[in-house]
């Protein structure tokens, strides 16, 4: 919550940077922007001191694995699921386990949770029953949506009516007052 500038950002966490006479055993490695959109570089961090250790120029695999092989201690990488980290790990550090980190973990399993659910709606709304909700069991902000969820029901409603009438749009957005946008896409 306090102002500060990118580059002021990148000299901290060069300023924090393990002493490379650490051993590393444990590290986390993903891709950052230096700036989005245009340049990306790799973070490596040491995981049981929580500090960053480098930052390398770009997102390379061949980068990536020279930095690695250089460091055989390194028993535990964590990753995201991308390819390229994993096979530069592989390359480099053949006896190194490889791990999701707890990001990536929680980003694709609501993800996949999401989609689960998105699949199914159809489903889950006629077996729970969706067209029945009574008022009194929703929170202000739920009841402020399910009002505004009844009346663009009733709105379609009523356009649909007079379409099937044959009046045409011009007429029904005079008499309804509503956009013709609106008309159009509910007739």
């Amino acid at each position: 919550m306090m102002p500060v500038s990118n580059d002021t950002l990148l000299r901290v966490v060069r300023r924090r940077v393990v002493q490379r006479s650490d051993e590393l055993t444990v590290i986390g490695i993903d891709d950052f922007a230096f700036r989005r959109g245009q340049t990306y570089g790799t973070i490596v961090c040491d995981l049981e001191r929580r500090r960053p250790v480098t930052l390398l120029p770009d997102c390379a695999l061949d980068t990536s694995r020279a930095w690695l092989a250089e460091r055989p201690s390194i028993s535990i990488v964590a990753r995201d699921r991308g390819g390229g980290y994993g096979e530069a790990i592989a390359k480099a550090l053949p006896h190194a386990d490889q791990v999701a980190d707890r990001w990536h973990l929680m980003e694709n399993s609501s993800r996949a949770f999401l989609d689960a659910v998105s699949k199914a709606m159809r489903q889950i709304r006629r077996t729970v029953g969706s067209n029945i909700v009574d008022p009194k069991l929703l929170t202000y902000a739920e009841r402020l949506q399910y009002e505004g969820y009844l009346r663009c029901q009733e709105t379609n409603k009523v356009i649909l009516e007079l379409s099937k009438k044959g009046i045409s749009i011009r007429q029904i957005v005079r008499q309804t007052g509503h956009s013709r946008k609106l008309v159009r896409f509910c007739a």
